[in-house]
């Protein structure tokens, strides 16, 4: 699958679409605090809901990224995408099955509600570029106009650049806004048979923190093993950001090259969310 031009993609003024995205950003900025982060993991890592892989992927047939200014094709779509051009060049197995599950995390709509912003309706709690919270917010958000609603930045400590964080603590040691990335990582990491490879799982984890990997912010919270995992994900984010298009593909014919991959690394197929 051909690999489209950068410029092509993330246009955030775009007419029509404009509005909705818009809206989704004003409410996530507004709503995402370190209280409803630390509440949604709590409410939401409680790995109590067996959903075998292939209908979970089938699930998201029914799901459009509403934070998406560029793809309003169902989300399954947009990872078979990106799947099969990591396939195409050839990129290690594993490599592919991330490609292939890296939203799976979306699920998250499938027991989620209106009020955490983990709905069909309301995506705010589950989709779009991810920040830390606890501290500042920077300007490399998308609509950084909207940093001011969060009522985090009323807070004396964090509303700075290290807010609750000791300096160069990582990333791994953060909050991030919640959202379908860490919610996937963590049912992942308590999956008992994942062998997905380290390089993976920091795919899955941090593919939508985009004032980090691309607005090179937060300078004063990461490390040298945060600039490795930058080069990691830069590498990934092609094949997740630059892939996308109209093409429709059927899950269950690429089914047959991917389901001996995904035993290899996951194991049993019934995963619990």
């Amino acid at each position: 699958m051909e690999i489209q031009e950068e410029k092509t993609f993330r246009n955030y003024d775009q007419g029509d679409i404009t509005a909705a995205v818009k809206e989704h950003y004003r409410k996530m900025r507004s709503r995402q605090t370190l209280d409803y982060v630390q509440r949604m993991k709590a409410k939401y890592l409680t790995y109590d809901k067996p959903l075998n892989l292939w209908d979970a992927l089938e699930k998201l047939d029914a799901l459009i990224d509403v934070s998406d200014p560029d793809l309003d094709l169902p989300n399954v779509q947009h990872l078979i995408q990106s799947a099969e051009a990591i396939r195409a060049d050839n990129r290690p197995d594993w490599m592919q099955l991330v490609g292939l599950i890296h939203d799976l995390g979306k699920v998250m709509y499938l027991w989620g509600s209106d009020e955490d912003g983990t709905s069909q309706a309301e995506q705010w709690g589950m989709v779009g570029d991810v920040f830390i919270v606890g501290c500042q917010l920077p300007d490399s958000c998308v609509y950084p106009e909207f940093n001011a609603l969060n009522p985090d930045m009323q807070n004396a400590t964090y509303s700075t650049p290290l807010g609750i964080y000791e300096k160069n603590c990582g990333i791994d040691n953060t909050h991030l806004a919640w959202g379908h990335d860490e919610y996937l990582f963590q049912v992942l990491k308590n999956h008992p048979t994942n062998t997905i490879p380290e390089e993976g799982m920091v795919m899955v984890r941090y593919h939508s923190f985009y004032p980090w990997h691309t607005g090179e912010s937060y300078g004063e919270i990461t490390n040298e093993k945060d600039d490795k995992y930058k080069a990691i994900i830069k590498d990934f984010n092609k094949y997740d950001l630059y892939t996308k298009c109209d093409k429709i593909f059927d899950l269950e014919e690429i089914k047959a090259h991917y389901q001996p991959i995904a035993k290899k690394y996951l194991g049993d197929e019934v995963i619990y969310w």
